[in-house]
């Protein structure tokens, strides 16, 4: 990323980041319901075929579960939710883009190194960032994956969905149901653009600014490792934020923890990986155009910024000039 070369405040990586991530989200969104209708299937019991609480359908595989939902809701039942979950996006990396470059340059800053940090450090400067983000957007992100797996009957708005959720037996804090899963999940974003910033400084050293497509390598790369690394907890969230499978009649999950037990004792350990391949794919595809454009809106920005600049100083010059003719035309006067 490189945050310090193109001089931009804090909040001009967090547009450029927000914006780049609402884009390659919208441009993907199908798969992100596929990926977490798949996630929440569960086997009732041993022997049983798995189910999605969202349908009661049975999903083999990602095409298999965009053939279904078409048939059932049609081609919009694959953007089900969409406008919440792009909130989240935007919110969620503006949080973590601003506070990334905020607690890098800090660091940078009281350092005063010569080189860039090491890769441990990379991914600590991450998971601060992602840990600080999470705690102000995941309600947006409950609510989201509510919607993405109510039944086609019982669908709601955004704002409803967010009332169902408070009214239900955790109150409040169920807007935060996850909290510490997705704490620990603040790896996968720390991975990610901790292995960006690596693979940028391998494979294109010295590169202030990238192609399109480089970036989009670099993006779809790193996203991959992190998904790889992270998936049960993934799988985990997901569990803890969607409504409870039927054999638990009604009863939520409590802990990530308890999510991956009541997976494995159905379907084997394996079951922590369910959904992986929809989910990779979604972030090599996210990632990569995240950010292709990211580094575009970064370069849009540095050029805005260089131009107001220019007209600022242009203007304070001229304001000076005015002020000193004015100083030359009084200056007879106030000598005599």
């Amino acid at each position: 990323m490189a945050v310090q070369s193109k001089e931009l405040p804090p909040w001009g990586y967090a547009v450029a980041g927000a914006t780049g991530a609402v884009i390659a989200n919208a441009l993907v969104y199908p798969l992100d319901i596929v990926k977490t209708r798949l996630q929440v299937q569960v086997k009732r019991d041993p022997g049983a075929t798995d189910t999605n609480p969202a349908d009661g359908q049975h999903y083999t595989s990602a095409l298999d579960a965009i053939g279904k939902i078409v048939k059932d809701d049609g081609v919009p039942g694959l953007y089900a939710g969409m406008a919440g979950s792009l909130i989240g996006v935007a919110s969620t990396n503006f949080a973590y883009f601003y506070w990334y470059t905020v607690v890098r340059g800090l660091y940078l800053t009281s350092r005063q190194l010569s080189k860039p940090p090491s890769t441990a450090v990379e991914l600590s400067l991450g998971a601060v960032a992602g840990a600080l983000a999470q705690l102000f957007t995941i309600p947006v992100s409950v609510v989201t994956t509510r919607q993405q797996t109510q039944p086609r009957g019982e669908r709601k708005g955004l704002f409803d969905t967010g009332r169902e959720v408070v009214n239900s037996e955790d109150g409040v804090s169920g807007l935060w149901r996850g909290l510490k899963a997705s704490l620990v999940l603040v790896v996968n974003p720390a991975i990610t653009y901790g292995a960006y910033q690596r693979l940028r400084e391998i494979l294109f050293s010295g590169k202030q600014n990238l192609r399109p497509w480089e970036a989009f390598l670099l993006g779809s790369l790193s996203k991959m490792l992190a998904t790889v690394a992270t998936q049960p907890l993934i799988v985990a969230k997901v569990g803890l934020q969607s409504k409870p499978p039927p054999a638990r009649e009604g009863k939520p999950f409590k802990t990530f923890g308890e999510v991956m037990l009541y997976i494995i004792e159905r379907e084997g350990v394996l079951g922590l990986f369910k959904g992986i391949g929809p989910q990779i794919t979604k972030g090599l595809l996210v990632q990569g155009f995240l950010m292709m454009t990211k580094e575009r809106m970064e370069l849009l920005f540095v050029v805005l910024f260089s131009y107001l600049r220019k007209i600022r100083t242009e203007k304070l010059q001229k304001v000076a000039d005015m002020a000193a003719d004015k100083a030359k035309s009084v200056a007879p006067i106030t000598t005599k």
